[in-house]
């Protein structure tokens, strides 16, 4: 009887040390020791890609953000503010209606099918259907409208041709902080036009703004949105 309690004391006597041991090591040591090397090495990617302005954090380089005039009485969505470059659509999830104590930065895809919105033709052939009100067909159409509309100039009119796909679609995740040049280049002369500056250096801005496919070949050219309406402030703000 007294062997089995002392065996039994002796069994949760090192359970309880290894919990302990565990504890610490795991769950204190290991996080300072990753987060050490991470400051250490990593600064900028372990505190979240923050982007600065003014010494203030405006966002972050990895998550795209919205470019939108005040929501007018009524309005459902606000308009756009053209006078910046606008990211990619974000239709996602839509609006947080389950905890609206809290604005909530809601991430997701449309989860609509190539074929949504759709009809085939006299060959069979999979096309959107121009009478489509809902449905992926319908929802590029009209922001293809809107990108045409809102684009074209006094001295430089879009071609619903010209207008790239990153334009009317949105990312997987409904929050990507890129565009694809051509839709940044598409922007150049409506920014130009509403901040009263030169498109050529509007277009230099774009250049300077562009990133190239990482090592040389994976993935596409990009710029970030972000980084690129900063630099735009800074523009608008030395030609005035």
């Amino acid at each position: 009887m007294n062997n089995s309690v002392g065996n039994t004391a002796r069994l949760l006597g090192a359970g309880l040390r290894a919990v302990l041991v565990l504890t610490v090591v795991c769950g204190v040591l290991y996080p300072l020791a990753v987060t050490g090397v991470a400051q250490a090495l990593f600064p900028g990617k372990a505190n979240g890609s923050e982007v600065k302005d003014g010494g203030k954090v405006v966002g972050s380089e990895l998550i795209g953000q919205r470019y939108d005039l005040p929501l007018k009485k009524g309005q459902e969505t606000p308009d756009p503010d053209l006078k910046w470059f606008q990211p990619r659509p974000s239709n996602g999830l839509g609006s947080n209606s389950v905890n609206t104590r809290y604005k909530l930065l809601l991430s997701g895809a449309t989860n609509l099918s190539g074929d949504s919105g759709s009809t085939k033709d006299k060959d069979g052939k999979q096309v959107c259907d121009p009478k489509a009100t809902d449905g992926l067909c319908a929802q590029v159409r009209a922001a293809k409208d809107a990108v045409v509309k809102d684009n074209s100039t006094a001295d430089f009119k879009v071609s619903p041709s010209d207008v790239p796909a990153d334009a009317v679609t949105s990312s997987a995740s409904g929050l990507d902080p890129h565009i694809s040049p051509a839709y940044a280049d598409l922007q150049t002369h409506r920014v130009a036009e509403r901040n009263h500056l030169d498109v050529k250096a509007v277009e230099k801005l774009v250049d300077d703004h562009t990133d190239g496919r990482v090592l040389g070949f994976m993935g596409e050219p990009r710029v970030n949105v972000l980084k690129l309406n900063i630099a735009l402030k800074h523009l608008v703000a030395a030609q005035g």
